[in-house]
């Protein structure tokens, strides 16, 4: 049997090996699973992806399972103790931002809505090839970006958000050599 051909950022790390076959590019709608990604794209900023891959349980349970309710109402003293937490990325702008970013949550009634409006409603199907033709960000993204800073979300930027577009498979950015890029097209 020949070697499965994945997009070249998987790599061989197991973990990372299994987030390219079962969940990067797939299609979500639920809005807690968009907001958890949302908050571990902006952790993400300036760090590699298995970074934070390595430590999402410790973010699942130190954030109460990305329960926006919750984290809204997160105290100072909460913040603190987050601060020592080491199954996180201990910086204070990006646990600052979470809590934030709860709140401009809560104001959105339909954040899948509002989200997938960005691409149409639809998983936009890019036709990449080779890792060059990806850009870091595009239109959709920068729109996103735009709206979300002017909702009062943070760590949002148009590369954070293509990120967040391709995890939530709002865009198929797996190479077409990529034995993935059939399967989610047709997801």
């Amino acid at each position: 049997m020949g070697k499965t051909t994945r997009c070249w950022w998987a790599g061989d790390d197991p973990l990372y090996v299994a987030y390219h076959d079962e969940e990067w590019g797939v299609p979500v709608h639920d809005d807690r699973r968009l907001f958890e990604m949302l908050i571990l794209e902006g952790a993400q900023a300036g760090l590699s992806w298995i970074t934070i891959l390595r430590r999402r349980e410790g973010y699942r349970r130190a954030f109460d399972g990305f329960d926006p309710e919750r984290i809204a109402r997160y105290t100072e003293r909460k913040k603190a103790a987050l601060l020592q937490d080491e199954g996180i990325i201990r910086n204070r702008a990006k646990i600052e931002a979470a809590v934030g970013n709860a709140r401009a949550f809560l104001e959105i009634d339909d954040f899948d809505g509002f989200l997938w409006d960005f691409v149409g409603g639809k998983p936009k199907q890019n036709r990449f090839q080779e890792r060059g033709e990806i850009l870091p960000e595009t239109p959709e993204s920068k729109a996103m970006s735009k709206e979300l800073k002017r909702r009062g979300f943070n760590f949002v930027g148009p590369t954070i958000c293509y990120a967040f577009m391709q995890a939530v498979g709002m865009v198929n950015d797996h190479l077409t050599g990529c034995f993935r890029y059939r399967q989610v097209k047709g997801l």
